[in-house]
Formats: structure tokens, C-alpha cells, sequence
């Protein structure tokens, strides 16, 4: 790693530490970074919202997305105190973010019940394998209202 990307490191870990002295969530920060520039910043808001998807990295996500008026966040990445749960990264997928650094791993977070290892292991398992009950129920119409309906759409703009 270079001396900048241990200093945005370091600027996600201090979030993280700042952000459980106030209180306000888990001991999670992240720094989002295009062109070696911060765009955003977020901290675990959990225990202040009591929103149990308000992440670091997804906060990180969602103000990028409004600094650079985007839903893609391609060349941008993300610099986080621990690793990014399944949640954080499936959005870092879906947003195009193709780097990720990380201080804390989940076998450091296990200790203190801040692992998400348990959750990656059954995201690997086939959807009638895993512990939540997900059943596909196809609905007539469904298809050509919705899918279709945004193929439309598209192609029209």
C-alpha cells in the first residue's frame, strides 16, 4: 500500500473510533476515494437510527452517489475500518466499485460478535439451502408489466 491509501485507511478507522465514542453505531467507518480525492465518508449509524442497513460503506455509497449524480461509482474506491459485510459488498457490485481495502477482518471481529463470516457462509449456499425460506412465485403478467416495462422505457431515452 502507498502512503495515501494508508492515510485513507487511517481516516475510516478514526471514523469508526469517533463514531463509538458518540455512541451512534458499531465501530465502523469508511472513506470513499476517486482520483486519490475523498467524495464521502460514512459511519455505522445503527444504534442512532435504528436502521439495520445504515452501514458505513452503504452511507459512503449513498453520499457519493449524491456528490457525483450517480448510482455508478466506477474508479472509485472504497477504504473501510473492518471487512465489508455481504450487504456492502453486493452494493459495491452493483455500483461498480472495483477496489475495496480493509483494516479489521471478520476473524478480528469474532471475538466481539462483529463477524459476518456466518453470513457469507450461507450467502455461498444455494437459495433453498440457505436458513431463510425464499420461494420464486411467478405472477401472470408480471414480466411484461415490469422488465418489459423498463425495456421500454430504455429504449425510448
Amino acid at each position: 500500500m502507498n502512503n495515501d491509501q494508508i492515510r485513507f485507511l487511517e481516516m475510516a478507522v478514526n471514523l469508526a473510533a469517533e463514531n463509538l465514542q458518540e455512541h451512534h453505531g458499531r465501530p465502523f467507518g469508511a472513506v470513499l476515494v476517486k482520483n486519490n480525492e475523498v467524495i464521502a465518508t460514512g459511519v455505522n449509524q445503527i444504534l442512532l437510527t435504528q436502521d439495520p442497513t445504515s452501514h458505513a460503506e452503504l452511507s459512503a455509497i449513498r453520499a457519493a452517489s449524491q456528490v457525483l449524480e450517480s448510482p455508478r461509482l466506477d474508479g472509485c474506491v472504497i477504504y473501510a475500518s473492518g471487512q465489508p459485510c455481504p450487504m456492502c459488498l453486493a452494493a459495491m457490485h452493483m455500483t461498480g466499485i472495483k477496489e475495496v481495502y480493509y483494516a479489521l477482518s471478520n476473524d478480528d471481529g469474532e471475538a466481539v460478535g462483529l463477524s459476518t463470516a456466518r453470513i457469507y457462509e450461507q450467502m455461498q449456499k444455494a437459495l433453498p439451502e440457505q436458513s431463510i425460506k425464499i420461494t420464486h412465485t411467478p405472477l401472470v403478467g408480471a414480466r411484461d408489466r415490469l422488465y418489459e416495462g423498463w425495456k421500454r422505457l430504455q429504449q425510448k431515452t
